[in-house]
């Protein structure tokens, strides 16, 4: 396996990996799928935007961008992380964190966000298993396929002084 920065070629196999989970599951709350360009953009402009590959294939991405707007906030990340569904349980999801986590560490970067579907326990165990703490749980604020869903927020600190 090999995690590296995305480039803007990789925005087609992006696509195939999050729409089906836009379209699909509850595990995001967003409901509009993402345009080839909106993905290549989003590769040229966040601070962060990493892709683990298997056998030269794209099998999962992790990007994160400032938590809230405004420079009180330039130091907290939110971040996204979606793997295809045969690179779950094989190591990708720590691979991509670990080098997402080591970027913004050097970057300055003191918490890292994870917001969590309530419909996701899989996400939500699997951000436990590497440091993540749930810091609340805002109910009903995500709404798909015709139901309210919970939101689950965790954090983790990357500094040395918690």
């Amino acid at each position: 396996m090999i995690v590296r920065k995305a480039r803007p070629e990789d925005a087609a196999a992006i696509a195939g990996i999050q729409n089906p989970i836009i379209r699909d599951t509850a595990i995001t709350f967003n409901s509009r799928e993402r345009t080839v360009q909106e993905i290549s953009n989003a590769i040229s402009e966040l601070p962060c935007f990493l892709v683990a590959e298997m056998e030269e294939r794209v099998v999962g991405f992790v990007s994160y961008d400032q938590f809230r707007k405004g420079p009180g906030y330039s130091r907290c990340m939110e971040h996204t992380i979606v793997l295809r569904p045969e690179a779950h349980g094989r190591g990708v999801g720590r691979a991509l964190m670990s080098a997402a986590e080591t970027g913004a560490r050097a970057a300055g970067v003191g918490s890292l966000w994870a917001g969590v579907s309530g419909e996701n326990p899989a996400g939500v165990a699997f951000h436990t298993r590497i440091g993540y703490a749930e810091v609340v749980r805002l109910p009903k604020v995500g709404f798909k396929f015709g139901r309210w869903m919970d939101l689950v927020l965790m954090r983790k600190w990357l500094l040395d002084d918690e």
